[in-house]
């Protein structure tokens, strides 16, 4: 045509008078399609390729006078002996597009079997070009395969019938909307197999999700770049075209064309590498074929990496990968990985199923771990560990991630969920068996008590709302999955995990896993697939009583009562639905199947009755139980819900406080239900602060930490009144014994829990401007920075934290130039926490501007913002202004993660006034972020929530904390 033939003059003339732009395939079938948009190509006449052409042309007079060609996403074209054949791609204009359609799942007509998949990334121009060749299987006749693609450009497309000719495919329909592309061919494919090929290029992205650019330093100083993956949930299709579902699983064959210094790794280990034909500064390195797996579980990275290596006792070879010149940092993660696979093998009498399994820390990383089968994929703060400038914290935190990304190569990887509805089997499950692996490991962590303040108690405090949602929730569009990486997910869904545990009994739970295992190695299953197993092991009614903890958000309060009868204890128990804002006193209360364990003061430890709570009430006789014991229900705080007792009941359990007859798990359980009973208009906040006080003699971290969390929300609440200095001085008198027995220096016998213990209270002293605490910090520190005395890493942060709390525009200096100096990445993010701690507003912006620069790596950048948000009244407004002032480039960088509701969460959750919900709820109707929409709905629920208390209770407390310091009449 006519059209056709000015388009190849118009890229000639466009060619010889831009001879220095690349002339790549890639960029000539961009060209070529522009330029046919242009011209009016008009083969044809549909709606949407005339929509294309208002959609993708820029509004800009000089078209092709600009370089910027090179981003279109237009049509391809490919030569086929002499004659041209022309594919039309349509792509659907978003931005006319508000309302969301409903979603479909891919269709199952076509099926991959096999993806032979040949990746050249470009470390340079950040693109990529890719090869694939589907083995797939056509289950009925279609002129269509639909697959999932995101920012790729098909350049050609064609399908090999088994034994058949080539059919190429005449035209790409992009559904960006959907992240789906239609390829169409001239006639039907028929039922059988045969082989998809298609040809793509895409981009080395910064966004930390897909086939991503990460950037690093070489020993020398000089930035580089690495090519590395993150597909869950939804993002596989950013790196090839495929059937992106977890259901739709298939073997893979990967090769990399890579520069030959750097590291190339996959999923499987390398069986050929050899110069590529074209370059010799190339190596083409081809990988074994996978089991069969998910499209979100592949993965590879490409970079300079060393390493570490060990093999486990049952002959899997495991290694580390760290930074250059970093392989000692990768020892300790090692040494967890070697006693963790044999760990899992033994547990779920199921062998590991790959010849090796790598660990690699990537520089720019999102998550905290990724657990793709056989290379699990790492922050670098979640598995180096420097032997000497790695605090305690650090070293739990790495055993606990690398203990859950293992336990997924087996619950997650070899059985994958059929549907993202049951995302929190995977991750409840690796973040409940993550303890148990830990405490195998390291029994002296007390892990399980840190599991009830880090996992439980948090999961109650977010299902409190009216804006939680049940453990599985109906997914549907991508955006939907992001929603679900949270607490519910993960810390709910370990808790019940626990519960049920511990309600089966761990021979019965075993047994019933291996069974699961078996039944569904290498496919898909839903929630109800592992009930069927545990109840068939248990031969109890696990279906019944789980779905009542898994479809329906929330969980029940229990009120307890009691009367005794001779030498009989009778208990009245009901529940009731607990909610954050009182409880539940509507006609349609949900109910629980509720498990419940009692215990009295003749045993702590030992559990006298155990029962199954199905009804609204009931009530209980426990034999043998004289008047002077008391009776705890929920022993171990186990059971996923919180408890009222009668005032007569409490009075008799808070002499086990004191005494420290109550176990560590109990006192702690005792005091988180009664704050979040405070907190919910249930009871005064004077009675949990005169709880708070019978702690004293507590000697338990963890118990201390659930404590310092709890004051830490009372004081953020308090700072909106004129006497927050009140509850600093009942911070400073609560925690300055524990502070004096523990001191600065680690003594002899010390072990992982003490040192933890010390970095905590010293922290807390320091912050709430206890005067020794501070004039000790601040002469450490100087000896510090003016290297007589290096801080040791469990006192950095308590110490950093402290001098900046109490500090100036010198001691924000000083920090910052710390931070530039640190090495090491932990050092860095340990800084960048504790920054926002500064008083000054100057000060304050400075802060908050240096968090989006470029010496804070993305993903730290939202802890530096909450790090402001929560240190001070001030420092929540210029967070909260900071972030609507920068909010195009925060959402660009992070949408559809779930770094943008942390960022959002930990921005705005402490306000309290009414007024602000109604701001935060007004900035997001105009500033959509829609994977963080259930996030902004529960952070307005908390600002309300935080109005109604302090309204209620400020000047009780007022006159409480005057009262206390009060000297005696």
């Amino acid at each position: 045509s006519c059209s056709e033939i000015s388009c190849q003059v118009s890229l000639y003339l466009y060619r010889t008078s831009y001879p220095h732009l690349p002339s790549t395939n890639h960029v000539n079938a961009k060209l070529y399609g522009a330029l046919l948009i242009v011209t009016k190509f008009e083969a044809h006449k549909c709606s949407t390729e005339r929509n294309l052409a208002t959609a993708l042309i820029p509004q800009d007079p000089v078209l092709l006078s600009k370089p910027i060609l090179q981003n279109f996403r237009t049509i391809k074209f490919r030569v086929i002996h002499s004659s041209t054949v022309f594919a039309i791609a349509t792509r659907q204009n978003t931005d006319t597009m508000p309302e969301r359609r409903p979603f479909v799942r891919l269709p199952t007509d076509v099926y991959p079997v096999n993806y032979g998949l040949c990746l050249k990334p470009d470390l340079i121009d950040f693109t990529f070009e890719g090869k694939l060749e589907a083995i797939v299987e056509v289950n009925l006749a279609t002129n269509q395969i639909v697959m999932n693609c995101a920012d790729i450009d098909i350049i050609t497309a064609s399908f090999v019938p088994e034994g058949g000719e080539e059919i190429n495919a005449t035209g790409f329909n992009y559904q960006n909307e959907d992240e789906k592309v239609t390829l169409s061919f001239p006639s039907a494919l028929q039922k059988g197999s045969g082989t998809l090929k298609i040809d793509f290029v895409g981009e080395l992205n910064d966004k930390m999700k897909g086939f991503y650019r990460s950037k690093y330093a070489t020993p020398a100083g000089e930035i580089r770049y690495a090519a590395v993956t993150q597909f869950e949930a939804t993002d596989a299709r950013r790196a090839f075209p495929c059937w992106d579902e977890p259901a739709i699983k298939a073997t893979f064959d990967i090769s990399l064309i890579v520069p030959k210094d750097r590291v190339a790794l996959s999923n499987m280990n390398v069986i050929d590498r050899k110069p590529h034909p074209e370059d010799d500064s190339l190596l083409e390195v081809k990988f074994a074929t996978t089991p069969i797996m998910s499209t979100y579980l592949v993965a590879f990275v490409i970079g300079e990496y060393d390493f570490v290596e060990g093999q486990s006792s049952d002959g899997v070879t495991v290694r580390v990968y760290t930074p250059t010149g970093k392989a000692e940092q990768g020892k300790f993660a090692l040494e967890v990985a070697v006693k963790t696979l044999p760990f899992y093998n033994d547990y779920f009498n199921v062998p590991y199923p790959l010849p090796k399994i790598d660990l690699i820390a990537i520089a720019d990383f999102a998550a905290g771990a990724m657990e793709n089968w056989g290379l699990v994929t790492y922050r670098e703060t979640a598995l180096l560990i420097d032997p000497k400038n790695s605090c305690s914290s650090s070293r739990q935190w790495v055993a606990l991630v690398v203990g859950h990304e293992l336990a997924h190569q087996w619950f997650g990887n070899l059985v994958t969920m059929e549907w993202w509805t049951h995302l929190w089997l995977n991750e409840g499950f690796a973040s409940w068996i993550e303890y148990l692996c830990v405490d195998h490991c390291f029994p002296d962590y007390d892990i399980w008590t840190q599991f009830v303040s880090a996992d439980y108690t948090r999961a109650l405090d977010l299902d409190a709302l009216d804006n939680s949602h049940p453990i599985e929730v109906n997914v549907g569009h991508p955006s939907e999955v992001d929603e679900i990486f949270d607490a519910i997910s993960y810390s709910k869904g370990a808790s019940v995990i626990r519960m049920l545990h511990n309600y089966i009994g761990d021979e019965d739970f075993r047994k019933g896993m291996h069974s699961y295992l078996l039944k569904f190695q290498h496919k898909n299953a839903a929630t109800e697939d592992l009930w069927d197993c545990l109840e068939q092991a248990s031969g109890k009614p696990i279906a019944l009583v789980m779905s009542s903890w898994t479809k329906q958000m929330g969980f029940p309060i229990i009120v307890v009562d009691q009367e005794q009868q001779g030498d009989d204890r009778i208990l009245k128990i009901s529940q009731k639905k607990f909610c954050a804002s009182g409880p539940h006193n509507g006609e349609d209360c949900p109910n629980w199947m509720v498990p419940i364990s009692i215990c009295t003061g003749e045993d702590p430890g030992c559990t006298k009755l155990k029962v199954l709570l199905d009804s609204p009430e009931t009530t209980i006789t426990i034999n043998s139980v004289s008047p002077d014991q008391w009776v705890k229900i929920n022993p171990g705080t186990v059971g996923f819900y919180r408890i009222q007792y009668s005032s007569a009941m409490l009075e008799s359990l808070l002499p086990g406080i004191r005494d420290l007859t109550l176990l560590p798990v109990d006192r702690l359980g005792l005091q988180n239900d009664l704050f979040s009973l405070s907190r919910a208009g249930m009871i005064s906040t004077v009675e949990v602060l005169k709880l708070m006080e019978a702690f004293v003699n507590e000697p338990n971290y963890t118990v201390w930490s659930d404590l310092s969390c709890n004051l830490g929300v009372l004081s953020s609440l308090l700072s909106h009144t004129d006497f927050h200095e009140e509850i600093q001085e009942f911070i400073r008198d609560l925690f300055t014994p524990i502070g004096l027995k523990l001191g600065w220096e680690c003594k002899q016998g010390e072990g992982h829990l003490d040192a933890l213990l010390r970095g905590l209270v010293l922290g807390k002293l320091g912050k709430a401007g206890h005067k020794p605490t501070l004039e000790e910090a601040r002469r450490r520190f100087k000896d510090h920075v003016e290297g007589k005395q290096i801080l040791s890493a469990d006192l950095r942060s308590p110490v950093y934290l402290t001098v900046l709390k109490h500090g100036d525009s010198a001691t924000l200096d000083t920090m910052l130039k710390l931070h530039k100096q640190a090495d090491m990445q932990e050092e860095k993010n340990r800084i960048e926490r504790v920054l926002g701690a500064i008083s000054a507003p100057d000060l304050i912006q400075k802060v908050l501007t240096f968090a989006l620069s470029e010496d804070v790596r993305p993903q730290d950048t939202v802890s530096v913002i909450g790090g402001v948000a929560g240190s001070s009244k001030h420092g929540r407004k210029a967070a909260w202004k900071f972030v609507k002032d920068n909010w195009e480039e925060l959402h660009n960088r992070y949408q559809g993660g779930f770094l943008i509701s942390r960022l959002i969460k930990l921005s705005v959750d402490g306000f309290a006034i009414d007024k602000m919900a109604a701001e935060v709820k007004s900035f997001f109707e105009s500033h959509h972020a829609p994977a963080a929409e259930r996030t902004v709905q529960q952070c307005c629920e908390n600002i309300l929530l935080n109005a109604a208390w302090l309204k209620r209770d400020a000047d009780d407390i007022h006159q409480y904390l005057l009262k206390r310091k009060a000297p005696p009449v």
